[in-house]
C-alpha cells in the first residue's frame, strides 16, 4: 500500500449546528488516519454566521490540531435573492464555480505538498457539489449531522414525492394519516413529519433534491452510533439499496465545553451551590424563541413544578435568529423573577455544552436538536421533549416512542422559524409541568436509560469500539476508492 499522504476536504452548510459537527468530525478522522492525512474545511459565511465567537473558536482549534486547516469563503453580497426565504439554500448552490475553482487550486498545490486530494465530504446541503467532484474526478461522501432514524424517513419522503409521484402535502397536520418505514419499529404519525417535507414550498423541494442527490455519493457519515439507533441504521443497510453504505461514526461533539465564558462565570458559580440533579435546563438551540403567550405557560409551569431552573429565554424576530431580550420583565408574569428569585436563573445564550455537564443538572427541556440529543445522552441528562422544526419531532418520536430516554412534552409541536404562518397552539402549563416532574424523578426508567447511554457513547469511540471500528472503515474505503488500499 503506498503511504503517500492524502487530504480530505470537509464542506459544511452555514451555521454553527453544521459546523461544529463538521470539525469534530474531521478531527477524529484525523486521529484514524494518523500522520498520513490532512484535512481542510471549508467555511462558507452568510452575513449572520460572521461572529468573534465563531471566528475564536476555529482559531483555537486550528492552533491545536496541526493537520487541519481552514479556508473561508467570504460572503458575496451580490448574490442574488437575498431575500428570499431560500436564500441559505440557493446561495450554496451559487457558489458552486467559486468552491470548484478553490479545489482546482488545492489539487495544483495541496496544504501537505505532495499530498493527494482523495475526497470531498460535503454537508448535507452541499450535496448539489457531488457534481462538482465528478467533474474534478474527486470522490464525494455526505456527513449528514443528523440521526440515522431521521435519514431513513427521508429517504422514504424521496421515494413517495419522487418515485411513487405521491403528492405529500396530504400528510400536513393530518391527524390520522400514518406512515410505515423499515427504519420505524412502528407506524409514525404524519404529524411528525419534517414540515419543509409536506408543506409544499419551495424550500421542500429544494432540500428534498438535495436529500435525492445523497444516491450519487461514495458513502454517507452519520452523527449517530450504533448502539444508540441500531434498528435504524440495520434498516438502512438492509433496506435502502439505492444510496449509498451508511458509516455511524458519532457521536461528534465539541470535547471542551466553554463553562470558562466570562458571561457564563456568574451561572456557574450559582449551579455549583446547587444539589447534584436538582436543576431543570430550557434551552431551544439557535433559533429556539417562543411568542409572550407560550413564554407565560413556561413560567406558570416553572413555577408549579417547584424545581430549580435555569432558562435560557431568547426573543423572537422576523428573522430565523432571535435576540436577546434588554428586561425578561417585558414579557414574563408579573412577580415572577421575585418569586423564583431564590431557585431559578432566567438568562440570554447559555453556554449549553457546559450547563449539560454540570453535575446540578438533571433534565433538559429541549427541542430535541440532534446534536442536543447527543450533549443530553453524553453528559447522562434526560430530556423533557418539545420538538420545534426540521426533523426535530423525528427526534423527539424516537427518544420518546421507541427508545424510552424522553419524557414527551409534545412530540408533533411544531414551530414556523420563518414566521410566514400563524403561530402555533399553545402548550400549556400543566402538560410542562407534569413532564418536567417526570424527567426530574430520581429513580425514574427514563433517567436509568440515558444512564446506560451516557456510558455507551463514550465506549464507542475508544478502540475497538463500534464509532472507532466505523470511523476506520471510512478512512480505508476512501483510500480504496482512489486505488490506494
Amino acid at each position: 500500500m503506498s503511504e503517500s499522504p492524502v487530504e480530505l476536504v470537509f464542506i459544511p452548510s452555514p451555521g454553527l449546528s453544521h459546523v461544529i459537527p463538521t470539525v469534530e468530525a474531521a478531527k477524529l478522522l484525523l486521529a484514524r488516519g494518523g500522520d498520513r492525512l490532512a484535512v481542510t474545511v471549508l467555511i462558507i459565511s452568510l452575513p449572520e454566521d460572521g461572529n468573534d465567537k465563531t471566528d475564536k473558536m476555529l482559531s483555537d482549534i486550528k492552533a491545536t490540531v496541526p493537520r487541519l486547516r481552514f479556508i473561508g469563503l467570504p460572503f458575496d453580497h451580490n448574490a442574488p435573492g437575498a431575500d428570499s426565504p431560500v436564500f441559505r439554500f440557493t446561495y450554496i448552490l451559487s457558489c458552486g464555480d467559486k468552491i470548484k475553482q478553490l479545489l482546482s487550486d488545492l489539487i495544483e498545490e495541496p496544504s501537505v505538498p505532495g499530498s493527494r486530494l482523495v475526497g470531498l465530504v460535503l454537508d448535507m446541503f452541499c450535496t448539489n457539489l457531488i457534481q462538482v467532484g465528478e467533474e474534478l474526478s474527486i470522490p464525494s461522501y455526505v456527513y449528514y449531522t443528523a440521526g440515522a432514524f431521521s435519514l431513513g424517513v427521508l429517504y422514504d419522503m424521496i421515494s413517495l414525492r419522487f418515485d411513487q409521484d405521491q403528492d405529500v402535502t396530504q400528510y400536513k397536520d393530518s391527524d390520522t394519516k400514518q406512515l410505515s418505514s423499515p427504519c420505524a419499529s412502528q407506524p409514525l404519525p404524519a404529524k411528525i413529519l419534517p414540515l419543509f417535507v409536506v408543506d409544499g414550498t419551495p424550500t421542500g423541494d429544494i432540500v428534498l433534491d438535495y436529500f435525492r442527490k445523497f444516491a450519487g455519493a461514495k458513502g454517507v457519515l452519520v452523527n449517530t452510533f450504533y448502539e444508540l439507533e441500531s434498528y435504524a441504521i440495520d434498516s438502512l443497510h438492509a433496506h435502502y439499496n439505492n444510496y449509498p453504505k451508511v458509516y455511524p461514526v458519532g457521536p461528534m461533539l465539541k470535547n471542551n465545553p466553554d463553562s470558562g465564558d466570562p458571561s457564563a462565570a456568574d451561572l456557574m458559580t450559582w449551579l455549583d451551590d446547587q444539589p447534584e440533579d436538582s436543576v431543570v435546563f430550557l434551552c431551544f438551540g439557535t433559533m429556539g424563541a417562543f411568542e409572550e403567550a407560550q413564554v407565560k405557560e413556561f413560567a406558570e409551569a416553572l413555577e408549579g413544578s417547584g424545581s430549580r431552573f435555569v432558562w435560557s429565554l431568547r426573543k423572537p424576530t422576523s428573522s430565523l435568529l432571535p435576540t436577546e431580550y434588554e428586561d425578561f420583565g417585558e414579557v414574563l408574569p408579573e412577580g415572577f423573577l421575585e418569586r423564583t428569585a431564590g431557585r431559578g436563573r432566567v438568562i440570554g445564550w447559555a453556554p449549553q455544552a457546559a450547563v449539560l455537564a454540570h453535575p446540578a443538572v438533571g433534565g433538559f427541556v429541549s427541542h430535541c436538536g440532534w446534536n442536543s440529543v447527543l450533549e443530553s445522552v453524553w453528559h447522562g441528562v434526560p430530556v423533557a421533549a418539545l420538538p420545534l422544526y426540521a426533523e426535530q419531532q423525528l427526534n423527539a418520536f424516537e427518544l420518546v416512542r421507541t427508545l424510552g430516554m424522553a419524557e414527551e412534552i409534545k412530540i408533533d409541536y411544531k414551530l414556523d422559524v420563518t414566521r410566514q404562518e400563524p403561530g402555533p397552539e399553545i402548550v400549556p402549563a400543566g402538560d410542562i409541568e407534569a413532564a418536567i416532574r417526570r424527567v426530574m424523578a430520581a429513580e425514574g426508567g427514563v433517567r436509568r436509560k440515558v444512564k446506560e447511554m451516557q456510558r455507551k457513547s463514550r465506549e464507542v469511540l475508544e478502540e475497538g469500539g463500534s464509532s472507532w471500528t466505523s470511523q476506520k472503515d471510512f478512512f480505508q474505503d476512501v483510500l480504496r476508492n482512489v486505488g490506494l488500499e
